[in-house]
């Protein structure tokens, strides 16, 4: 945001923090009209600052990504590396579940080949990007020590968790059934030794 005028950034600001009440209550069916009439700006600066529905899911849960980045490197020096990878799995399936869109943002299939350097910047700062990116060296680990299936990949753990919030959204008791999800796929991961 550096060199963004500071009526520009406050609107910026503004944007986020309506779009994250807004995406609480409604979850991805959040639309940019209602987030730039409750913000009290125009559809026009809110389409400014984020120009899809997704650019601004992406913004709303990138900061999450991080604190889930954050915590893949943390559990990185971890002895164990199931109990590691199994760990970070967990947190990130007990965030989908309880942030209503952040499931839908990692929904994606990603393109086969990325053209332009516009469109290449924009995947390259994904969530779904940044976490395949956190999970690597832990996925990775575990495979070498033989504690996951080797043919795993980021993109596929990413995704299973995004389905298992998705898939219970729903739910009487959403973290619960995520949490029986996650176990039943985890054995088909990891099985136990």
């Amino acid at each position: 945001m550096t060199g963004r005028r500071s009526d520009a950034e406050r609107n910026y600001r503004r944007i986020l923090t309506v779009a994250e009440a807004e995406i609480a209550e409604l979850g991805a069916a959040a639309s940019i009209e209602r987030v730039a009439r409750t913000a009290g700006l125009g559809s026009a600066t809110v389409r400014r600052h984020f120009p899809t529905r997704q650019a601004l899911l992406e913004a709303v849960f990138a900061e999450r990504a991080q604190a889930l980045q954050a915590r893949a490197a943390e559990l990185t020096g971890e002895s164990d590396s199931r109990a590691a990878l199994l760990a970070w799995l967990r947190d990130f399936t007990d965030y989908a579940v309880s942030a209503r869109g952040f499931a839908d943002v990692l929904a994606y299939e990603p393109p086969a080949e990325v053209g332009g350097d516009a469109e290449a910047a924009a995947a390259s700062s994904s969530c779904g990007t940044t976490l395949e990116a956190a999970l690597a060296p832990l996925l990775s680990r575990a495979q070498r020590d033989g504690a996951a299936r080797p043919e795993a990949s980021c993109h596929d753990l990413v995704t299973a968790v995004a389905g298992i919030a998705l898939a219970t959204e729903q739910h009487r008791d959403p973290a619960g059934q995520a949490a029986r999800l996650l176990d039943l796929f985890v054995e088909g991961l990891s099985p136990r030794g």
